[in-house]
């Protein structure tokens, strides 16, 4: 399985989840803190691959939000500068195992990649009462 360096942020409940997914499927994870990992124009610029710059940003920040922050009408340098003043507008996580670099939690993507399955999902397992993770949850019958 992967080393997988997880770049999220410690507030994010969607990071949370992603890193559990990870977790799962048997990789490790090398956790860094979005908000404050040492990160440059160029570093940064190269989770991003050859997707446009409106696709670098995290669409539910607050910025994007008010119209203060339009990805659509930034170019690669001004967007740049503005995700590095401001983390949250980077769409994350930030994902990188060897030298691969993806931005955003594309499951599809992840799965081809580095595979994102271990089996079963806990949930299918649930729908059959075959989850052995060791946690009891309430079955109601209709």
């Amino acid at each position: 399985m992967a080393e997988v360096i997880f770049y999220g942020l410690a507030d994010c409940p969607a990071n949370a989840r992603q890193k559990q997914q990870l977790l799962a499927a048997g990789h490790s994870l090398v956790e860094r803190d979005l908000a404050t990992a040492d990160l440059d124009g160029a570093g940064l610029r190269a989770f991003f691959g050859d997707r446009p710059v409106e696709s670098w940003f995290n669409r539910r920040a607050a910025a994007v939000r008010s119209g203060a922050i339009q990805p659509d009408a930034l170019e690669e340098g001004t967007a740049l500068a503005a995700l590095l003043a401001d983390r949250d507008l980077i769409r994350r996580p930030l994902i990188q195992v060897g030298d691969r670099r993806e931005a955003g939690f594309d499951p599809t993507l992840l799965h081809g990649w580095i595979g994102l399955t271990a089996g079963e999902s806990c949930d299918s397992k649930h729908a059959r009462g075959q989850c052995d993770h060791g946690h009891h949850h309430v079955h109601k019958t209709l």
